[in-house]
């Protein structure tokens, strides 16, 4: 890159919630994968007469992503209506958020948000050739799904930061269950806006990244625009200010067309849906809620198990590979080898419970075995407090023996002799 200039780089992220349905209307938010134009209503159609509803839960979980980013939850908040006209837009306009977005401020990474705000997705063109002939086709399933939209300041000044910054958004919308996140899916997807200058200063132009589906995708696309944009400053010609899209195979981005200003879309508020007012109460009660955070496993991490720093990220970036990990620490203080064996022999996936990965712990620093009667203790304890599963055994779901001996060696801490714990376990569930 030309030391002449500055690279300026902001983000808008779009998270689609794991709701049950869609932002303003009943139809289902899932719709991936689904047969076209089968997940519509009235309403997200656009058709006229009917009216919308806003999503209590979609708006909860817009909220919990923000006060887990440090923003300030706006305790009034409205909607209105984008105007613009586009094919896969029934409506003619977007129902989203201007001047009083639900959440506002925010950092991560040491990266400012400008806020965070709910809206409705639009549809989805799908271009073919039939007949010889080529033609876009719509897809409306996606149209008024409920989407977070995370707008940070133009803070990023190199495309690394960017990647981790996002990567770091996925896994937190995860951990807190608010979303998926899988961008090949298309329930998170990413814009860029770039622009260079000599000092660092805001130019008087931004070009729009869209439809990023990728990692890889947005790295190769924001490089392929800072290779073009400078070459352009260096000739010393005027950058417009457009959306471009990113053409892979070429490597190079392409224009669009010309960006638009926030008054060219004609905003004004949505009169068929009212403001929302949140108390201190609810507020308080959705940070409550909020559980640790990717940063916060990573650094206790660090200080109760004494991990390599490569170790826990591996860890801690798949939170069902982290929460089984502690589990299995409970029963065995070996922690780098629990690590070692989960991350370069891959034994969680082996193991479905963690006793079974202590088992083989055991095992390997050959550690003897529990005694008979610590063993026939256990196994009546666990067919105690698991009347459940001993019904299920006697009903035919002999798949139960499985859980119930993960559970034994549990109390044994890993040390039960696993025939020996199936044997016990058989015997009594016959009796």
């Amino acid at each position: 890159m030309n030391k002449n200039y500055i690279l300026i780089i902001g983000l808008e992220i779009h998270i689609e919630p794991k709701t049950q349905s869609k932002m303003f209307c009943a139809c289902p938010q899932d719709h991936f994968g689904k047969k076209p134009n089968t997940q519509t209503c009235p309403v997200c159609l656009g058709l006229p007469g009917a009216l919308p509803f806003a999503n209590r839960e979609g708006i909860s979980k817009a909220i919990r992503l923000g006060l887990a980013l440090g923003s300030e939850i706006s305790k009034f908040s409205k909607f209105y209506r984008k105007n613009y006209f586009y094919p896969d837009l029934p409506k003619g306009y977007q129902t989203s958020q201007l001047d009083s977005p639900l959440c506002l401020g925010g950092s991560l990474k040491g990266i400012r948000l400008n806020h965070i705000h709910l809206e409705e997705d639009a549809g989805k063109l799908v271009h073919e050739t039939l007949d010889g002939k080529k033609c876009s086709l719509i897809d409306f399933n996606r149209s008024g799904c409920a989407l977070i939209e995370i707008v940070t300041e133009p803070d990023f000044r190199d495309t690394a930061s960017v990647i981790s910054f996002v990567k770091e958004i996925q896994l937190i919308a995860r951990y807190l269950d608010i979303s998926n996140a899988d961008m090949e899916k298309g329930s998170m997807r990413l814009e860029a806006n770039i622009s260079m200058s000599p000092d660092g200063s805001l130019p008087d132009y931004k070009v729009e990244l869209k439809n990023i589906n990728s990692f890889k995708f947005l790295d190769k696309a924001m490089n392929a625009e800072l290779a073009r944009q400078e070459k352009a400053l260096v000739k010393g010609e005027k950058l417009l200010q457009e959306t471009r899209g990113y053409d892979e195979m070429k490597q190079i981005t392409y224009s669009q067309r010309t960006k638009a200003e926030a008054n060219d879309y004609r905003y004004f508020p949505e009169a068929d849906l009212p403001p929302m007012r949140f108390t201190d109460e609810e507020i308080r009660g959705w940070k409550e809620s909020i559980s640790e955070l990717p940063d916060q496993k990573r650094e206790r991490f660090g200080k109760e198990y004494n991990l390599p720093k490569d170790f826990t990220e591996i860890l801690v970036s798949d939170k069902a590979r982290a929460d089984y990990f502690e589990e299995a620490a409970k029963l065995n203080n070996n922690y780098k080898v629990i690590a070692d064996l989960m991350i370069n022999k891959k034994l969680d996936s082996e193991f479905p419970e963690p006793a079974g990965l202590i088992r083989k712990i055991l095992e390997l620093t050959n550690i003897e075995f529990a005694p008979l009667g610590d063993t026939q203790v256990a196994v009546s304890e666990v067919l105690g407090e698991h009347a459940k599963a001993v019904s299920d055994y006697k009903n035919g779901k002999g798949e139960v023996v499985g859980f119930l001996i993960g559970m034994v060696q549990k109390k044994l801490k890993g040390k039960g002799n696993t025939q020996t714990v199936r044997k016990e376990l058989i015997k009594n569930l016959n009796v």
